[in-house]
């Protein structure tokens, strides 16, 4: 007959505890942290293969080296809290600074220049280091981003950089004619958002994967009136199988500006 264990202790329950499949796989969300940080130097030369070898070899000495320096804040603020999900330099100069910068060979970059809901600083940042003397604003909503954004601001001597620590609604109001974004906002909520900032024959630049599609017919319906698709580009990131959507939408006229009262101007981390 068999005896009833009396106890909490579970012999298979401690086993599995102590298994390697119990404590495999991290949480989604868990913080990570990169096994292997190379210096400015080391990061510089690496970056010239990868982009030599994925069709960005006109990228000049001094911007490579100013996203090595990028590279090398994003590595350091990582050990303490999670920014990215992209450890490894080859991923990040491809995934990150590639895929930011293309934009620009797909289509004409109009400024200032607004990048809403930037994390980090992607797609801004790539950005200003390709277009030193034009005006970018860098918008988030996450403090802790907002703050790392200033260090890289100082860090890299970004000028004509602003950075508004805030979420954009639309209640917004900051004269812009180009918006980008590589957030996750589904298009008709950021249209919305930035009617009140984007200047007529301004244009919104969507960065997307390719399972947007669903997303465009929606947007252009809801946005007729105030808005028109002027390009859409279906690419991969070079010699990558990283397939990727550019969708473009130009205001074609103003609307009813909000209230006085309910206006919202921003307070710019200017220079």
């Amino acid at each position: 007959m068999a005896h009833k264990n009396k106890t909490n202790y579970s012999a298979y329950k401690a086993r599995q505890k102590g298994s390697p499949s119990a404590t495999a796989a991290p949480l989604r969300g868990q913080h990570k942290r990169p096994d292997q940080v190379f210096s400015i130097p080391e990061a510089d030369e690496r970056l010239d293969d990868v982009f030599r070898n994925h069709g960005f070899a006109d990228i000049t000495h001094e911007e490579r080296r100013k996203f090595a320096e990028f590279y090398a804040l994003l590595m350091a603020e990582q050990e303490h809290q999670n920014f990215t999900r992209l450890l490894k330099l080859r991923d990040i100069a491809i995934k990150h600074f590639i895929d930011s910068i293309i934009v620009a060979r797909l289509t004409k970059l109009q400024f200032p220049l607004m990048d809403v809901g930037t994390g980090p600083g992607f797609p801004g940042v790539p950005l200003k280091i390709m277009y030193p003397k034009d005006k970018i604003l860098l918008a988030e909503g996450v403090q802790k981003r907002v703050a790392f954004l200033k260090k890289v601001r100082e860090g890299l001597n970004l000028q004509n950089l602003d950075i508004i620590g805030r979420n954009i609604n639309p209640f917004f109001v900051y004269p812009v004619m180009g918006v980008i974004t590589r957030a996750v906002e589904d298009m008709q909520n950021t249209l919305g958002n930035v009617l009140s900032s984007i200047q007529v024959g301004g244009r919104v630049y969507f960065m997307k994967g390719p399972g947007v599609e669903p997303e465009i017919p929606v947007a252009v319906k809801a946005w007729s009136e105030y808005y028109k698709l002027v390009e859409d580009h279906t690419y991969d990131l070079p010699h990558t199988t990283n397939h990727r959507r550019l969708v473009v939408f130009e205001k074609i006229k103003n609307a009813p500006l909000p209230n006085e009262e309910e206006q919202d101007f921003p307070l710019l981390e200017g220079e």
